[in-house]
């Protein structure tokens, strides 16, 4: 890797904002290098439910946020339809939910410009049969399930194919102003101990929850508020829509169908502290009893794994610890005023509101560059890239079944993840100059996501990348261990039934044969 580098514009965070902005950017031709301190959606866009909202769940609390979703859920169908499934949305009451809230739902709903058709309830209870028998209103919405994975893969893809640059497990470790300008970012490769340097004309903080950390390296600060949501997957899906509590935003009111999976949460914790972030006993058992009030299979589904994600909300006046009550719209902050021209930081938002989020953001960046072309996201179609598709649950069985090439092995037998897709994924990464690893081809893939959560395909996966000359020595052990902590760490809140058993299995595989110390 060079030492020097120069860049029109330099975006930190490789989030499904960060990705979004070098995309417009690079369509306006304006040349990007995106720098993320771990891999692509390491915080809050890979730590989410995946709903597209249709702007329903903010018409009380967030109306010009409830609206903003509801033009980005339709534009967004239109132009990355390969990252969407327009499963639809059912929102549902249940005895003794506020009866205000509910009557006053349609109203609210249409005042945002936001379709809420009512239902009846044995209609309801026909087509989602898992619903409870103590439903007293149902409306049916245009929410719809999106896979921030794929989302961001194929933003980041388009980008490079366009000439920008992404540059993972690299972290910004200081500024060097002048002027009231960065003129140079210093950066460290955390996993060669690599450092080098970027000059750019204009830098972009999207660092998500982290905003306010690389705002210090400039001299600025943000005001920010962090919320932990944990949620909880399913072993199959439970329903063919997005089931969502009517009622005022709380935890534990929405249940998300992706793929074979349903994702069911989250929580509201505010944190202090963005160290050690993961799931808890106490945040699974709430989100299990207070779900199964719409849903009551859910007391007695297997669950295969819970995660955390932080939201990066704007401070406000609310009141300690209740988050639902902050806003979910964005803000784009100039730093000017604090002396710095050519830095800027995007935050607050969600996954539904990225495109617009990266707009502005790309029209404030080309504002200061002088570069006058307009936004290209909202009509040109996001490509489809090969290498992007394999995150998508269910997709691996359809292709591996319709090849029907004996030689094409199965290296992840629960996702039906076959040697083709890792070439694939192992191509891309070369491609970016980055290092196979078991993490790396995880996340760009199903492998690990299963009922086993890894306990065969990882070691089949290490031994493969062994054999293409991957790994050499012990760092396939290295590695393994890295990945099953990970996948460990989703698994402890929900050790019981089923997954208690595999997880004495999986136990019994790393530490009892392999040795491993987790």
């Amino acid at each position: 890797m060079q030492s020097h580098w120069h860049t029109q514009v330099l975006i930190i965070g490789g989030g499904v904002t960060g990705t979004g902005i070098a995309r417009d950017l690079a369509l306006r031709g304006v040349q990007c290098i995106v720098v993320e301190k771990e891999d692509i959606n390491a915080g809050a866009s890979g730590g989410n439910h995946g709903i597209l909202h249709s702007g329903a769940r903010y018409v009380v609390t967030d109306p010009p946020a409830a609206e903003e979703c509801r033009e980005e859920n339709l534009l967004l169908k239109k132009v990355a339809p390969q990252c969407i499934e327009e499963v639809g949305g059912l929102y549902v009451a249940v005895q003794g939910d506020d009866e205000k809230y509910v009557a006053d739902f349609p109203h609210n709903c249409e005042r945002c410009g936001i379709p809420a058709k009512p239902m009846d309830i044995k209609d309801a209870l026909d087509l989602e049969p898992e619903l409870s028998r103590r439903v007293i209103a149902v409306y049916e919405t245009e929410d719809a399930s999106i896979d921030p994975f794929r989302l961001s893969f194929e933003n980041i893809s388009h980008a490079r194919q366009l000439g920008s640059a992404l540059l993972c497990h690299t972290k910004v470790t200081k500024f060097a102003k002048q002027n009231g300008h960065i003129q140079i970012a210093h950066l460290l490769n955390t996993q060669t101990g690599e450092e080098f340097k970027v000059e750019a004309e204009q830098v972009v903080n999207a660092a998500g929850a982290w905003v306010d950390e690389v705002a210090a390296l400039a001299g600025a600060s943000i005001d920010m508020v962090y919320s932990k949501g944990t949620l909880l997957v399913t072993h199959t899906r439970i329903t063919k829509r997005a089931i969502i509590r009517l009622r005022w935003p709380a935890d534990a009111d929405a249940l998300m169908p992706g793929g074979t999976v349903s994702v069911i949460g989250p929580t509201s914790v505010r944190l202090n502290s963005l160290e050690g972030i993961r799931p808890t006993v106490e945040e699974v058992d709430f989100v299990v009893e207070d779900a199964a009030g719409m849903l009551p299979v859910l007391e007695t589904t297997r669950y295969v794994r819970a995660f955390s994600g932080v939201r990066p909300l704007i401070a406000s006046k609310s009141p300690e610890g209740d988050d639902h009550s902050l806003s979910r719209g964005f803000a784009l902050l100039d730093h000017s005023h604090a002396g710095l021209k050519n830095f800027i930081t995007i935050t607050g938002g969600k996954l539904s509101t990225y495109r617009i989020m990266a707009e502005r953001t790309a029209d404030l960046v080309c504002e200061r560059l002088g570069v006058t072309t307009p936004c290209k996201t909202h009509t040109e179609i996001l490509p489809s890239a090969q290498d992007c598709k394999w995150t998508e649950p269910g997709l691996s069985p359809r292709l591996w079944i319709n090849q029907q090439n004996p030689e094409d092995i199965l290296l992840c037998e629960c996702e039906m993840v076959p040697k083709s897709a890792v070439d694939s994924i192992i191509e891309t990464l070369h491609k970016q100059k980055a290092k196979p690893s078991l993490r790396a081809i995880g996340l760009r893939s199903r492998i690990g996501k299963g009922s086993c959560q890894g306990t065969f395909c990882s070691v089949r996966l290490a031994g493969y990348l062994y054999s293409l000359g991957e790994l050499e020595r012990d760092e396939g052990l290295a590695l393994l261990r890295d990945f099953v902590r990970e996948r460990w760490k989703g698994q402890r809140p929900i050790l019981w039934g089923e997954q208690l058993m595999q997880a004495e299995l999986s136990e019994a595989v790393h530490c009892g044969l392999l040795g491993l110390e987790l």
